[in-house]
């Protein structure tokens, strides 16, 4: 379930303080539009942690029952917050109610980038439930229907597809591939459709396929004979996963592919980081 998801849930039954930040200046823990969702004994979201969020907590609480204050309040992240940032922080505070549900839903859903995802195997299984909790639109494609799990994360799209590479046409322009099927041949496939793909289109900005250093030297070799250019090869990613990461497990695997994948994301307009 999503913050978003769970905000609705709560508002349903009792009134909140939705704390948004409004504006930022200088190096912050979170970006403007980052928000948190205060109720009498719980909370949904983050604006950045620590005393800032604390002290945010604690205003909000008081909002609720029946304090006053400005719907914009500036924090100034130095030494006397206890957080060495440097920036400043302008969160709005608001009251929200069941009523307001619809309309917070559309304004809180935040982008999701586009992410197609060739197989259903045990790196698979473990990748679709990391990317259930980040900004991604998932399609999640294998020619075997039968290996999809019941339930699946909101942001989680199944798909059959038999033969396997004829879900790279429909895919949505933008989309970041991830190719781990179960079989090389499958495999292999995937990546032709997605390079003729991009020779023609040009919108797939991330081709990656799982597999070592060996395994991309066959195929290159295979894509070559099938007249791809080194120039085109080269926009697959194999490995794939952000380097120095050691480990075999699925899990393992699939927070490095996660983290390789944000990377490719573009920057957010504000400052970030504590």
């Amino acid at each position: 379930m999503s913050n978003v998801d769970d905000l609705l849930g709560q508002l349903a039954h009792e009134e909140a303080i939705l704390i948004t930040v409004h504006t930022t200046r200088g190096s912050v823990p979170r970006e403007s539009g980052a928000w948190m969702a205060v109720f009498a004994q719980s909370s949904v979201g983050t604006v950045g942690g620590g005393h800032l969020e604390f002290q945010a907590i604690t205003q909000a609480r008081q909002r609720l029952q029946g304090g006053q204050g400005e719907p914009v309040v500036r924090y100034a992240l130095g030494p006397a917050l206890g957080q060495c940032c440097g920036g400043e922080v302008h969160l709005k505070f608001e009251r929200v109610t069941a009523s307001d549900r619809a309309a917070l839903q559309v304004r809180l859903t935040e982008m999701r980038y586009p992410v197609a995802l060739f197989g259903g195997g045990h790196v698979g299984q473990a990748l679709v439930r990391v990317l259930g909790h980040l900004p991604f639109q998932v399609t999640w494609i294998d020619s075997r229907d039968e290996v999809f799990p019941v339930q699946v994360p909101s942001n989680i799209q199944c798909e059959h597809s038999d033969p396997v590479q004829a879900g790279v046409a429909s895919l949505v322009p933008g989309s970041r591939v991830l190719i781990m099927s179960f079989s090389h041949a499958e495999d292999l496939e995937v990546v032709a459709a997605c390079l003729t793909r991009q020779r023609l289109q040009a919108d797939l900005p991330y081709v990656g396929l799982i597999g070592s250093q060996t395994k991309w030297a066959t195929f290159a070799h295979r894509l070559e004979e099938r007249g791809f250019t080194p120039q085109e090869l080269a926009h697959v990613t194999c490995p794939i996963g952000v380097p120095g990461i050691v480990g075999k497990q699925p899990e393992v695997i699939a927070v490095a592919v996660a983290a390789q994948i944000l990377q490719t994301l573009p920057e957010p307009s504000a400052s970030r980081g504590h």
